[in-house]
């Protein structure tokens, strides 16, 4: 897979833009000062979704209406966020949407989910299981199956980090991105982004350290399953990388760095005290990884992806009781 040009990311753009404004993108003081950097938050914990992922499912069912035009009904599988962009997506053209997550995935997720008019189908114990089984329903039922990873979910995520490179005169972007890695559509869009706009701005992949798979697939040179056991970042537990993602990442991540659960537990913490914004676990993953390296940005300009904030009220509530 390529990236897309700056002409695909401009039409992408625009289809997002008949379904939500720019979100928010600045500084905040006491992050600075916690940072000891000069650090710019992209806020799609504010998207109508409460993540980043609606974008690529706005422009993949804006696609797919062009391209097959008498599919009625899509299938999915999601822990959450994907779910609620393909749920809303779908609504916008007519069509009925099946999402498939894995037992005990959050409850508040799946809730937005039905809310949004999905049928929710609960089944394995892992992302992958849940896909699995989504691809064979699919095919039974005739519905057409909507990936985790394809090129318009890449086109329609890549609408935020075309806002936040544009936000800035050239020469003047941030030194370096922190992008968390899920199935790995929100770090290569940055990646498209970054190229159609000509930052210069170094691009660092962020895991988690209990789902370690595009780490050690980053460091192989090739695809590496690895177990997933993180509790806190549901929208990083990625067992299986996707081959596609792969590729782009190796050819234009420059490192990745893993965070734990204690970890991805502060930075969410920091965030409500320091910007008094929600982050679920893979929302808060940029600044837990920026916070561990701390010393080496110390004064310099960076960016972090605030990719979501639909954590459960009950996990959210432990973190900030939590010392």
């Amino acid at each position: 897979m390529s990236l897309p040009d700056r002409d695909a990311l401009q039409s992408a753009l625009a289809v997002v833009r008949q379904a939500m404004p720019p979100t928010p993108q600045q500084r905040w003081p006491l992050l600075d000062a916690r940072c000891g950097a000069q650090v710019w938050v992209k806020h799609e914990n504010h998207t109508p979704v409460g993540a980043f992922k609606l974008r690529g499912g706005l422009v993949y069912m804006d696609a797919l209406a062009r391209r097959e035009p008498a599919v009625r009904a899509v299938m999915s599988a999601t822990r959450g966020n994907h779910g609620q962009s393909i749920a809303f997506a779908a609504a916008r053209h007519g069509l009925s949407a099946t999402i498939v997550v894995p037992r005990g995935n959050s409850v508040e997720k799946n809730a937005a989910m039905r809310a949004l008019g999905a049928e929710l189908i609960e089944h394995g114990e892992d992302f992958q299981a849940a896909r699995e089984h989504a691809v064979a329903l699919s095919a039974e039922r005739g519905a057409h199956m909507v990936p985790s990873f394809h090129d318009d979910l890449v086109r329609g995520v890549a609408s935020y980090w075309m806002e936040f490179f544009g936000h800035f005169a050239a020469g003047e972007e941030p030194e370096a991105v922190f992008v968390p890695i899920g199935l790995g559509s929100g770090i290569c869009a940055c990646a498209a982004a970054r190229a159609a706009t000509g930052a210069r701005t170094r691009i660092v992949g962020v895991v988690s350290a209990h789902a370690p798979a595009y780490r050690l697939s980053f460091e192989a040179g090739r695809p590496i399953e690895a177990p997933v056991s993180t509790q806190l970042a549901d929208g990083m537990a990625c067992r299986v990388p996707e081959p596609a993602a792969l590729a782009i990442i190796r050819r234009e991540v420059e490192e990745i760095v893993a965070v734990d659960d204690a970890e991805v537990a502060q930075a969410m913490h920091a965030l409500f005290a320091d910007t008094h914004n929600v982050a679920e676990g893979a929302g808060a993953a940029a600044l837990a990884a920026l916070l561990q390296q701390r010393g080496r940005w110390a004064g310099r300009r960076v960016g972090l992806a605030l990719s979501g904030g639909n954590v459960d009220s009950d996990v959210f509530a432990k973190v900030l009781g939590a010392r």
